[in-house]
């Protein structure tokens, strides 16, 4: 039975065109072939979400999709194996990937561990988006940091100077598309507009390509950037490095470098948003006697003050003394626990003055104890 399009890409049927598009980058970019090496499901897959993005990315074909189902592409309507209705051949799913990506150069592999960043360019030839994931502490979250990060993207080629032609080398209109850059490519009674495979969609061909680059005007090399990481990051948090990214073919404008942001985990303090926490051990004379702990901050330390009685659990909150915000807004608070300390050894005389202490107190109940009785007594009279 056949796979309902709709269902494959993970959208309802009243997507709109630019979710249909979200829907299959997200699908394509997961089961890719380069991405899953030997993985026949996966390249299955890939074949299935390219097939239903072919037919739901064309607003013919979905109109047919729609009234028909599958059933409108297959035998009955003139399509044979490998063909598509009206007879011309389906579309490769490769193919319908790098129109909607870009392709050449390094290849697609290259770059995929690396993801894109976010919005794309209009032109094809521009260069691709790219993205590197960067580790930094909570102390370097919270103070702003400068690192300079390596990466691998395409440069422009030396040799040509991101023309990619030879010395010397003259343009001519592309004979293919005469000079209009694109192509339309009919199936039937559908016709596709598609970029010009020869010349790239410029519209023009090099006689003499520059054979370094083999005409691409950039090859794949090593870069780095510095980037200045703003206080109050959080994980998640990216940040857009304009024109760091690949550079474009044959001179066309360079892609953007995203930089996604990870926080490490801290030995002491747990972050919530902008609010820090963190678990300060009490003596149990001094949560009892009342006193003052010193208390760790993100930079040095501060004096608590903890009053007579203090409970196991109880939270005291010091004000801005968290993370500093990212954008507007004020800086978080520190909320420190208080868990009461109790020894594992005592000396003679610790214990002895401990009993002292139990015998004087007798039968009466701490605060607490007396909350619990009374909730004991309702369940067990």
């Amino acid at each position: 039975m056949a796979e309902d399009y709709y269902s494959l890409l993970g959208v309802a049927k009243s997507a709109s065109a630019d979710d249909l598009k979200k829907a299959y980058r997200k699908k394509a970019m997961e089961f890719h072939p380069d991405r899953n090496p030997g993985n026949k499901e996966a390249e299955e897959k890939f074949k299935k979400v390219s097939r239903a993005y072919e037919v739901l990315g064309d607003d013919s074909k979905r109109k047919l999709y729609d009234q028909h189902g599958e059933a409108a592409f297959d035998q009955s309507m003139g399509a044979g194996p490998g063909r598509s209705a009206g007879g011309g051949r389906a579309a490769d799913p490769r193919d319908i990937f790098e129109q909607m990506f870009g392709g050449g150069g390094g290849g697609f592999s290259d770059f995929f561990g690396g993801g894109g960043g976010g919005g794309g360019s209009s032109n094809e030839n521009s260069g691709e988006d790219l993205r590197v994931d960067l580790k930094i502490t909570l102390e370097e979250a919270a103070e702003g940091v400068e690192r300079k990060i390596p990466y691998r993207k395409h440069v422009a080629c030396a040799k040509c100077g991101g023309s990619g032609a030879e010395a010397g080398a003259k343009k001519a209109r592309c004979a293919t598309c005469h000079g209009q850059g694109q192509v339309i490519r009919s199936q039937g009674f559908f016709s596709m507009r598609q970029t010009c495979p020869d010349c790239g969609g410029e519209g023009v061909r090099i006689d003499k390509p520059c054979r370094p680059c083999s005409g691409e005007g950039r090859m794949v090399g090593e870069a780095s950037v510095t980037v200045r990481i703003p206080p109050g990051v959080d994980t998640g948090t990216k940040l857009r490095s304009s024109g760091n990214g690949s550079a474009g073919r044959r001179g066309n404008s360079a892609g953007d470098l995203y930089v996604y942001i990870s926080v490490q985990e801290h030995e002491l303090f747990e972050r919530d948003g902008n609010d820090l926490a963190c678990s300060v051990p009490v003596k149990f004379s001094v949560a009892a006697l009342g006193g003052k702990i010193t208390v760790p901050k993100l930079k040095g330390k501060t004096v608590l003050s903890v009053p007579a009685g203090t409970q196991g659990g109880t939270v005291f909150r010091l004000r801005g003394e968290g993370m500093p915000p990212l954008r507007g807004s004020a800086s978080g608070d520190l909320l420190v626990r208080v868990d009461i300390d109790v020894p594992k050894k005592m000396t003679d005389v610790e214990k002895k003055a401990l009993k002292a202490y139990a015998d004087a107190c007798g039968d009466d109940a701490a605060p607490v104890s007396e909350s619990w009785r009374s909730k004991f007594k309702k369940f067990f009279p």
